[in-house]
């Protein structure tokens, strides 16, 4: 039984999201709760409501006894949309400015 939480359009990159993706993949959920506490990243507060909202899921849903007993199977950084903006430049020119928005999928099992 598998339980997932989504969160889309989140404002931070994809490359920046995955560091911390990396570092619970695969864990108790305890005991990522507690890395995501300490991690020193702005988006892993993001990622500490997420896995909040999947073990929500679990009891509400699933019916899931007991919480401690659930991993984190896996975690997915998929690319959003891009937001397109531009910074005016000497002689009245402009450089595009590209804002990364990332897709964030937690996905917990039981062991």
């Amino acid at each position: 039984m598998s339980v997932r939480a989504i969160i889309r359009h989140t404002r931070t990159t994809p490359r920046k999201a995955r560091l911390v993706a990396d570092l619970i993949r695969g864990k108790n959920v305890n005991e990522a709760m507690n890395i995501l506490a300490f991690a020193r990243k702005r988006v892993a507060r993001t990622f500490q409501k997420l896995l909040k909202s999947a073990i929500a899921n679990a009891e509400e849903n699933h019916k899931v006894v007991d919480v401690d007993d659930l991993v984190v199977k896996s975690v997915r950084v998929d690319k959003g949309v891009t937001w397109k903006r531009s910074m005016p430049r000497a002689r009245g020119m402009a450089t595009p400015i590209l804002k990364r928005t990332s897709h964030i999928m937690i996905v917990l099992d039981e062991k």
